[in-house]
C-alpha cells in the first residue's frame, strides 16, 4: 500500500507554478502527486480550511554553531526551531569552529541533519581556508560533498583577487559565491552604524560605505568574468546606497541576486540608545531612509529572499557591555509572523509575493530543486493559518538561546503543521 496524505480545501498558493486557489493537495510515498480537487479516500487526511498550503519554506541563511558551540545551538534545537517555524530546508553558515573549510565538514553537517530527521540541512562552505581572506578552501570537494554554496560570512572577503578567483573557480561547479560586504577599511572596529547616534553614545561607528564599497567592488568583478554559469549573492544588505547598486546590477543583467532579514526592516540605528546588545547585529541597524529604501526594493522586486540570519547566542554573552558582546539576533521561530507584520499588513506584499521570496526564489539562488509543489517533486510543505495572531515569547523557543529582541510583540500568521518528505514533522500544539 502506498503511503499517502492529503491536504484538504486549502488556499494552495505555488508562485512557482502559478497557483493560487482553494483545492488539494495528495502526497504518495513523500512526493507530490497531484494538486487540484481529489475525492478519493485516503487514509491521513489534513483539513486545510481557512489555511494557506505552500512549498515548504526555506531560509538560506542561518547559525546552527555546530560545530564549536553546541551550547549556544546545535543542528538537532536549530532543526527543531526550523520546523517550527514553517521551515523545510535550512541553510548553515561555515563561521564554525571548525570552519567548515572541507569535504568532510559539509558531510558532517548533512549527516547531523539526517540525524535529527526534522528539516533538510545543506550547508555552505567558507570561501578562504580559515575565512581569513587569504587562501581558497576546498572549494571543488565541497561541491561535490553538496555545499550548496560558498561564503566567508560574518567576514568579507577583503582582497579582490582572492575573491576575482573564487567567483571563477565556484562558476566551474555552477555553485553560488555568497559575500558579506563589509570592507574592513570602512568597518573598522564598528558595534554600531556610524552617524548621530554612534557618537552621543560613545560608539565606534561602521560606516555604510563599508557594505556599499564592496558590493561596488565584487560587481565590477562580476562584470569583468561575465561567464555563463557564475553566481553571486549578496547577504543581509542594509542600506539605501547597497539597494541601487544592486538595482544598477540588475538593469544591466548581472547574474546577482541578494536578501534582507527582519531586524533590518523594523529597527533603526537609534534601538541601541539604551546599549541593549539584542540590537547588535552585523550589518548594523541603520536609518530610517534605510529601512524605506529596502521595503520599496522588495515591493520593486529587487530583493530575491527574505532570510533570519538566524544568530543565537549565550544569555551570558549577550549580558557582556555593547563592546564586547556578539553580534546576532536570534529570530528563525518568528520570521514567518514578523514579515507577515512588515510586509504583508502594510501591502508591500501580498501572499503570494511573501512566499516566492521563501520558496521559490531562496531555492534557485542555491539551485536545490525544492520550492514548489510541482508534480514529482518531494512533499515538503507549509500549512499557515494567515489570521492566526499570536505573542512571541523566547521562553517557548525550541533553539537554545533567547537573544532576541521581539519577545512579547504580537504577530499573526502561524504555522500549523510542517511537512517534510511526505511525513509531518511537526503539529502546532504537540
Amino acid at each position: 500500500m502506498p503511503d499517502e496524505l492529503l491536504i484538504k480545501n486549502g488556499r494552495v498558493i505555488d508562485p512557482a507554478n502559478g497557483i493560487d486557489k482553494e483545492c488539494d493537495v495528495l502526497i504518495v510515498d513523500g512526493e507530490i502527486a497531484e494538486v487540484g480537487r481529489i475525492d478519493k479516500p485516503v487514509q491521513t487526511v489534513i483539513d486545510a480550511t481557512g489555511r494557506l498550503v505552500t512549498p515548504g519554506l526555506i531560509d538560506i541563511h542561518v547559525h546552527f554553531r555546530e560545530p564549536g558551540d553546541e551550547e549556544e545551538e546545535t543542528i538537532a534545537s536549530g532543526s527543531a526551531a526550523a520546523v517550527a517555524a514553517g521551515f523545510t530546508s535550512v541553510v548553515c553558515m561555515p563561521n564554525t569552529s571548525p570552519v567548515i573549510e572541507n569535504e568532510t565538514d559539509v558531510e558532517y553537517i548533512h549527516r547531523k541533519g539526517r540525524q535529527a530527521r526534522k528539516t533538510h540541512v545543506y550547508t555552505m562552505g567558507a570561501i578562504t581556508k580559515g575565512r581569513q581572506g587569504v587562501e581558497l578552501a576546498e572549494m571543488g570537494f565541497m561541491a561535490e560533498a553538496g555545499a550548496v554554496g560558498f561564503t566567508d560570512d560574518g567576514k568579507g572577503v577583503q582582497n579582490p583577487s582572492v575573491m576575482l578567483r573564487a567567483l571563477k573557480y565556484a562558476a566551474m561547479f555552477d555553485v553560488v559565491v555568497a559575500q558579506h560586504c563589509q570592507d574592513d577599511s570602512f568597518a573598522g572596529e564598528g558595534v554600531m552604524n556610524a552617524g548621530f547616534y554612534s557618537t552621543i553614545l560613545g560608539l565606534p561607528g561602521m560606516d555604510a560605505l563599508a557594505e556599499q564599497a564592496m558590493l561596488w567592488r565584487d560587481i565590477q568583478l562580476v562584470k569583468k568574468i561575465r561567464l555563463g554559469r557564475i553566481r553571486y549573492h549578496a547577504q543581509h544588505i542594509s542600506t539605501a546606497g547597497s539597494v541601487e547598486l544592486i538595482r544598477a546590477a540588475k538593469k544591466d543583467s548581472l547574474p546577482i541576486t541578494c536578501e534582507v532579514t527582519p531586524h533590518h526592516l523594523f529597527f533603526t540605528e537609534e534601538c541601541c540608545a539604551e546599549y541593549d546588545t539584542n540590537y547588535k547585529v552585523n550589518p548594523p541597524l541603520r536609518t530610517a531612509r534605510d529601512i524605506d529604501a529596502l521595503k520599496e526594493a522588495i515591493a520593486e522586486g529587487l530583493i530575491d529572499a527574505l532570510v533570519t540570519d538566524h544568530a543565537p547566542h549565550l544569555q551570558s554573552e549577550k549580558e557582556l557591555e555593547f563592546l564586547a558582546a556578539p553580534f546576532g539576533i536570534a529570530g528563525l521561530e518568528c520570521a514567518l509572523g514578523l514579515y507577515v507584520k512588515a510586509l504583508i499588513e502594510p501591502g508591500i506584499l501580498d501572499w503570494p509575493g511573501l512566499i516566492r521570496l521563501m520558496t521559490e526564489k531562496p531555492a534557485k539562488i542555491i539551485g536545490i530543486d525544492k520550492g514548489t509543489l510541482g508534480k514529482g517533486k518531494q512533499a515538503d510543505v507549509t500549512i499557515i493559518d494567515p489570521n492566526a495572531e499570536y505573542e512571541i515569547d523566547v521562553n517557548k523557543f525550541r533553539s537554545k538561546s533567547r537573544n532576541c529582541p521581539y519577545h512579547g510583540w504580537k504577530v499573526k500568521g502561524k504555522v500549523e503543521e510542517t511537512i517534510v518528505g511526505g511525513e509531518i514533522r511537526f503539529q502546532a500544539g504537540e
